[in-house]
Parts: structure tokens; C-alpha cells; sequence
């Protein structure tokens, strides 16, 4: 399947010269989890023109017994050009009246040419194809399957394929455009945790954290004994709430475990009566416990909001990890939750949602209202980017989190905060396993003859400017720059420009005033994170105007802030104009080794 590539929408055509056959083709796409592509009214039309009166009419498409050659190329190329599929399967059951392999000819000559124009699959089932067939598919690299059913496994294989390159090319930004968090606020609280010697915050710490980052809590106020709680209530109870009570200790956790909860009071006798039980109760299960009063707060009564569970969660492999499920005292018996690597986008975070059971509770059922749209995927979102801003945070469980038509609002959290423990150099949160797309490193650059330029991070959806970039590159540019000649520049190239981790490598795109894409300029470094190589290409229109110069200042300055060492660089010794830029920056020449033709420029980043 080289050069194809994978479906978008996953809607399959079907082309047969046997009714039964298509019919089982398109239910085992159906089994699947998918739908036959639907044929519009102008497709209709081209295939009527093409095909005798006797086709049927719909997907499968089935041009009847005595199906030629030709017939089937007139099916095939109107296929081919519709838009509305994703790939083609060309069925042949063997008869008397055409030659197999003659129809299987055609359809390769006709698939290799659209393959020059449309990326569309096609894949083919022969019944009883002997060796010169397959041969044929073979030669134009179109898989030949055995049934119909493992042609349409086949075509499942593409489409998981696309939704996994699909999901690994999206990556959130490092900073999110839903909400703007006050991280000094945030990082101020856990750092006077840590400061104090202490693993877990306080009910206190975690509001001012949550105020930070804008979810919702419940409000709390702090006592000491029985009479100064009866006073803090009396604020909830006079607004006719009833209020709950909580041991307040950093030492105990789950405060359940302890008989440290009493909820539902209605009055000042009975907080004063809770509080004095749960301070005994508490002194006599955890007599090494700190205990500093207890808590108050009011009760929140939202009978139709669902309970949710949410949090950062510390895998020893992976690091910080985005917790959701289905929350409430039973959360270990349920045990509905579903994982996400952070960074998150409200998309990752809706497909999060979406691979539990309780997510269906959140749509309106009965009388029930749904869920307000997007606020538990927003939190989601919140949580992650709290997770990139402060890596201290180890852990944080918000259970549970009500939500319903209304919002969300987080009744009772936990956060448990530890020293950082670097896994790799650079800024930004070090124990993420997938670095968030770096918009601090979106840039307006002055050149030196007084152009503004805007830079930034590439982005894996910029294979259609880097291909129309590279359309400005004249032939010894190229040469220059991959170190031979190109003339084609295939989707799987420029996916490897385009799709980096944003750790190990990194390239900029530099634009003009007008939105063109004039320069790049990236780096590789090496598995110690010591060392980058670097390349940079510009628009051979563009050079000569101080581009090449910025764009490498720019990079110089990326590489120190990731903490690396030094930059190294292979040139061509025909490359003058670089080798004399180089030299200006400070870069050191030798000669490689391995290639009298090529200088090795290396740029020492530390003294």
C-alpha cells in the first residue's frame, strides 16, 4: 500500500460482478463499525451512463454477471473520483463470458494512473485468481485478498492506521486558549507545602490552587473546637443550608476511615454535638495524627448531578497521567475510569470521557437534563495543564465532582505535592511523556534590513506549506541542503519533517508579512541530550536579506534554553555562504573524516 494514504471518512465502495458476494462485503463493514459509502444523486447519474440498466442501483455496486473488462474500468474510474469514499474494493467472481485476468489488468493500469492524482486504497478480491493474477495485483501493489471478509479487515487496518496517525499528530498547545491560569498563584501554594516539609495541602492550599486555575470548590471554613465551629456554620445556616463537618488534619486523608465526617446538620447543637465526636473519634484512631479543628462546610444539594471522579494520577513509567470515571464512596467497587497522557485539548479530553461508562449517564435521560456541554472535558483540560505548569503536583483526586445542566463543582480534593524529579533538560515540565505543542516559542523577529518576520513551532498540519515551500527551492539549493538531488517529495517525506516530539527535535517556520512560509530551521539533538544537529533552509528568492542569520540566533537561543551543550552542523564545502555564516556565529570547522567534501561546524553552547 505504499504511497496510499489511510482513509479520512471510512466509507468503502464495493464493485462486483456477483450481487451475494458484495452484499456479505458491505455487512462485514457494517459488523465492523462502519457504513457502506452512499452514492449522491451525480454519482448515480455517471454510473448510469456508464452501466447497463441491470446494475443495482446502490452500494454494492453490482454491473451484473457478464461484466467485461470494460465495464468494469467505466465503474472503477467514476469510483475513483468520488469524493464521498474513502477506498474501493473490486470484487470478480469467475464466469465464462469474461477473462479474469484480462479484468484484472485493466483494473491495475487504471489504479496505478488515479494513483498519481487521488490517494484513494483500492483492494481486490479474486475468487479462484490463479498465480499470473495475483501477479498482476502484485506488480501494481493492490492487495489481493481471499474473501471478501479479509479484504474489509484489510480496509479496517487502514482506518485504524488514520486514526492513530490522525491522534498522534494532534498535539494541545503548552498553553491553552480555553482559560487563562494564574500560575504564579498556583505555584506559590505548592512550594509553601514543600517548603514546610508536607506531602499533602491543605483544604485551604487546594482552594487558593483550584481558585488559580479556575475550578470550582465548595467553600470552607476552618475551626478549632466545638464553639468556634457552631459560629463558622451559623453563616451557611442562615442562608438555609445545612452544613457538614470534617476532621482537619494533614495526616489523615481519608477522613471516612476515622468517623472524621458528619453531614447533613441542620443547626448550631448539632455541629457543636458532630464536632465534639469527631475530634474523639479521631484522637483515638490516629493518636499520632496532627489535628488542627476541623472543617465546615455547606451542603451542597444537587439531586440530578452525576459523581464523578477526576485527577492527576503519577505512573512510574509514563509520569503524570489524567484520571476520569465515575466517582462517589464506590469509586474502587465501580472501577469506571479511563487514562490520558497529558498534555490535553478539549477534544482529547471529550475522547477521554467518551471510553468510560458513565459517560452515557451524562447525556439527558427521563427527567434528567444533560450535562452542561464541554464543562467536565474543560476541567479535564484545567487538570493537565495544572499538571504542566507544576510538576510537583504528584497526585490530585477531585471525587466527587458534581455536574449537571448547571456545571460542575468539586465537593471534596485531595493533592499530594513531592520535590521535582527531572527526566530530561530543558524548561517546562520535565516528566511528561509527550511535550505539549511550545507556544512560547511563537516569536515576531526583526531582520537586519528591518523586516518583521513572525516564527514558530511547526505543526504536524503544515505538510501543505512545507510542500509549497519547498516548490521555492531551486535544484542546488536542494542539493545543498539533503546533500543530493530531490525532484519528489512524498507525504511519508514531509511527515517526517512535520511530526516531532518537541523534545529530542524541534524546527521553526519563519513567515513573511504576507503569510508565506520563507525559512526553516530545525535540530536534532542526540540521546544524551548533549548535542543538536542542525539544518536550515530558506526560500531561494529570499536569500541575502539577513533570514538565514536570525533564523540560526533563534535557534541558538532555543538550544541553550533546553539546556544542551553544544550545536553541531555538516556542510557541504561548496556551501560558502553557510560555512561564512557560521564562522561569523562563532562555529568551529573541521574536516569530517568519512568525507573530504563536507565540514563539520560545531558551536560550543557552555563554556
Amino acid at each position: 500500500m505504499t504511497g496510499h494514504s489511510a482513509p479520512r471518512h471510512f466509507e468503502l465502495a464495493v464493485v462486483t460482478n456477483g450481487e451475494g458476494q458484495g452484499v456479505v462485503a458491505v455487512d462485514r463493514r457494517v459488523d465492523l463499525g462502519g457504513t457502506p459509502a452512499e452514492l449522491t444523486a451525480e454519482v448515480l447519474a455517471k454510473l448510469d451512463a456508464v452501466l447497463p440498466p441491470i446494475w443495482s442501483g446502490a452500494n454494492p455496486i453490482d454491473i451484473a454477471g457478464d461484466a467485461d473488462a470494460t465495464r468494469y474500468a467505466a465503474a472503477l474510474d467514476v469510483l475513483l473520483k468520488d469524493k464521498a469514499n474513502d477506498g474501493v474494493l473490486v470484487m470478480n467472481v469467475q464466469t465464462a463470458v469474461a477473462s479474469p485476468g484480462e479484468i484484472a489488468a485493466t483494473v491495475a493500469q487504471l489504479a496505478t494512473a488515479h494513483r498519481k492524482t487521488v490517494a484513494k486504497p483500492v483492494l481486490s478480491v479474486w475468487v479462484g485468481a490463479d498465480e499470473a493474477t495475483a501477479k498482476i495485483f502484485s506488480d501494481a501493489a493492490i492487495p489481493n485478498f481471499a474473501t471478501e471478509a479479509d479484504a474489509v479487515r484489510g480496509f479496517m487496518h487502514l482506518v485504524h492506521h488514520g486514526e492513530a496517525s490522525h491522534a498522534l499528530a494532534a498535539v494541545p498547545p503548552s498553553l491553552p486558549s480555553e482559560f487563562v491560569a494564574d500560575v504564579g498563584a498556583g505555584r506559590s501554594v505548592v512550594r509553601a507545602a514543600l517548603a514546610d516539609g508536607r506531602r499533602w495541602l491543605d483544604p485551604f492550599e487546594i482552594e487558593r490552587l483550584f481558585a488559580a486555575y479556575q475550578i470550582p470548590i465548595a467553600p470552607t471554613l476552618a475551626a478549632a473546637d466545638a464553639e468556634q465551629a457552631a459560629a463558622q456554620a451559623e453563616i451557611f445556616l442562615a442562608r438555609g443550608q445545612s452544613v457538614a463537618v470534617k476532621i482537619l488534619s494533614r495526616d489523615i486523608v481519608h477522613k471516612s476511615d476515622v468517623g472524621g465526617v458528619a453531614l447533613n446538620l441542620p443547626d448550631t447543637n448539632a455541629v457543636r454535638s458532630a464536632v465534639a465526636e469527631i475530634l474523639a473519634n479521631a484522637r483515638a484512631k490516629r493518636p499520632d495524627a496532627r489535628i488542627d479543628g476541623v472543617m465546615i462546610q455547606p451542603m451542597i444539594t444537587r439531586w440530578k448531578a452525576r459523581e464523578l471522579i477526576l485527577g492527576i494520577a503519577d505512573d512510574p513509567t509514563f509520569g503524570p497521567v489524567i484520571v476520569f470515571g465515575r466517582g462517589g464512596t464506590a469509586v474502587e467497587v465501580i472501577n469506571d475510569k479511563a487514562l490520558a497522557l497529558p498534555p490535553l485539548d478539549l477534544n482529547l479530553a471529550r475522547d477521554l470521557i467518551a471510553r468510560t461508562r458513565v459517560a452515557r449517564r451524562l447525556a439527558a435521560y427521563r427527567d434528567v437534563p444533560a450535562v452542561k456541554q464541554d464543562e467536565i472535558p474543560l476541567v479535564l483540560v484545567k487538570l493537565a495543564q495544572l499538571a504542566a505548569d507544576i510538576p510537583e503536583i504528584r497526585e490530585l483526586d477531585i471525587n466527587p465532582l458534581l455536574a449537571d445542566h448547571a456545571g460542575v463543582l468539586a465537593l471534596d480534593a485531595r493533592v499530594a505535592v513531592a520535590p521535582i524529579e527531572r527526566r530530561f533538560a530543558g524548561p517546562g515540565n520535565s516528566r511528561f511523556s509527550v511535550r505539549p505543542y511550545p507556544t512560547e516559542w511563537q516569536r515576531e523577529l526583526t531582520l537586519r534590513n528591518g523586516r518583521r518576520i513572525q516564527v514558530r513551532p511547526i505543526r504536524p498540519e503544515d505538510e501543505p506549506v512545507i510542500l509549497e515551500f519547498l516548490q521555492h527551492i531551486n535544484a542546488d539549493d536542494l542539493r545543498l541542503r539533503f546533500f543530493g538531488p530531490m525532484k519528489v517529495f512524498t507525504h511519508a517525506f514531509i511527515a517526517r519533517l512535520t511530526q516531532l516530539d518537541y523534545a529530542r527535535a524541534m524546527a521553526f517556520l519563519a513567515f513573511d508579512d504576507a503569510g508565506e512560509l520563507i525559512g526553516v530551521v530545525r535540530i536534532h539533538s542526540d540521546s544524551a541530550y548533549e548535542s543538536g544537529e542542525y539544518a536550515i533552509l530558506l526560500r531561494s528568492d529570499r536569500k541575502g536579506q539577513g533570514l538565514g542569520w536570525t533564523l540560526m540566533q533563534y535557534l541558538i537561543e532555543y538550544a541553550r534554553t533546553e539546556g544542551l551543550q553544544r550545536i553541531a552542523g555538516q556542510v557541504l564545502r561548496e556551501n560558502t555562504a553557510m560555512l561564512q555564516m557560521c564562522r561569523e556565529l562563532g562555529f568551529v570547522m573541521s574536516s569530517d573524516p568519512t568525507d573530504p567534501g563536507v565540514q563539520i561546524v560545531t558551536l560550543a553552547l557552555r563554556s
